[in-house]
C-alpha cells in the first residue's frame, strides 16, 4: 500500500487538529503539508512501530518542532468571533497540544505521550492542567436530570468540585421542564430512565428545542441512543461511571460547544 493510502483516511483529522493547534487554518495546513512532503521526500519516516495515525502525528510535531513555531497563537484582537479559538489559544502551549490530541482527537494518554515524545506522567499532568484552566474560565449553571438519589448527589459533588453550580436536580421529565423554565441551564447532565416511567431523551428534546446548551448522557442504557436512527449524542457515559470520566466529559463538552456558555437569567 502506498504512502498516500495509507495516510489518507488519517489526513482530515491531522488538519483539524493543525488548525486547532495554530489557530489559524492557513497555517495549520501549511504544517501538515510540509509534513507530507518530508514523508514523500523521504526526509521523516512513519514509526514502524506505531499506527499510521500516531505516527503520521508524531512526524507533525517533529517537523512543528524543527521549524520553532511558537504555538502563542495570535491575540484575542487578531481572531475572528470564534470563541472556542480564543479559549485555545488561551491555554498554555503544551497543555494545549495533550488536551487537543486526548480531547479533540480521541487519542489515549498514552499514544498522546508517543505523539509529543513525553512521558505518560508528563501528559497526564499536561491534560489536568490544560482541564483546569477550562473549568476556571467555563463555569456555569447546570442541570442534572437523574432520578436515583445518591447518584444525582455523586454527580452534583463533581459538578461542584469543578467550580460550576448546581441549579437544580429533576427527577422526571415534568421536572426538567419546569427547572428550565424557572433558571436556564449552562449545562445539561441526563440519565435516560426516570422515576416516573418518563424519558431523559424526551426531556432533552423539549430542552433543546427552546435553549441551546450542551448536553451529556449519563446512563445504565447507552444502547437506546446508539441506534443509528438519529444523531448519537457526542457525550454519553455509561453507568456506573468514573468521576474523572464525567469531569473530562464535562469540560469538553463547555469547551467545544459552539456557543460559549455562560450563567443565564431565568
Amino acid at each position: 500500500m502506498s504512502l498516500l493510502a495509507r495516510l489518507a483516511p488519517h489526513l482530515p483529522y491531522v488538519r483539524r487538529y493543525a488548525r486547532a493547534l495554530t489557530g489559524d487554518q492557513t497555517t495549520g495546513d501549511h504544517y501538515v503539508r510540509v509534513a507530507l512532503e518530508a514523508l514523500a521526500a523521504g526526509e521523516r519516516v512513519l514509526d514502524p512501530g506505531l499506527t499510521p495515525r500516531v505516527a503520521l502525528y508524531h512526524v507533525f510535531h517533529a517537523i512543528w518542532c524543527s521549524s520553532g513555531a511558537q504555538l502563542e497563537g495570535p491575540t484575542d484582537e487578531d481572531l475572528a468571533t470564534d470563541d472556542t479559538t480564543r479559549r485555545l489559544m488561551r491555554i498554555a502551549p503544551r497543555s494545549r497540544q495533550a488536551f487537543l490530541l486526548t480531547a479533540l482527537e480521541g487519542f489515549t494518554p498514552s499514544e498522546a505521550a508517543q505523539i509529543l515524545g513525553a512521558d505518560f506522567s508528563e501528559v497526564e499532568q499536561l491534560i489536568a492542567e490544560a482541564q483546569t484552566e477550562i473549568d476556571a474560565e467555563l463555569a456555569t449553571d447546570v442541570l442534572i436530570i437523574e432520578d436515583e438519589p445518591v447518584i444525582a448527589a455523586d454527580i452534583e459533588a463533581l459538578v461542584k468540585e469543578l467550580g460550576h453550580s448546581v441549579v437544580d436536580i429533576a427527577a422526571t421529565r415534568t421536572e426538567a421542564i419546569d427547572a428550565v423554565a424557572r433558571k436556564t441551564p449552562g449545562l445539561v447532565l441526563a440519565d435516560i430512565q426516570l422515576a416516573d416511567g418518563s424519558s431523559g431523551i424526551d426531556a432533552v428534546k423539549d430542552i433543546l428545542a427552546r435553549f441551546d446548551v450542551p448536553v451529556i448522557f449519563i446512563t445504565a442504557f447507552p444502547e437506546r441512543l446508539l441506534t443509528g436512527e438519529r444523531p448519537e449524542p457526542t457525550f454519553l457515559i455509561t453507568k456506573p461511571f468514573q468521576p474523572e470520566t464525567v469531569k473530562a466529559a464535562i469540560g469538553q463538552a463547555l469547551f467545544f460547544h459552539p456557543r460559549k456558555a455562560s450563567k443565564q437569567a431565568a
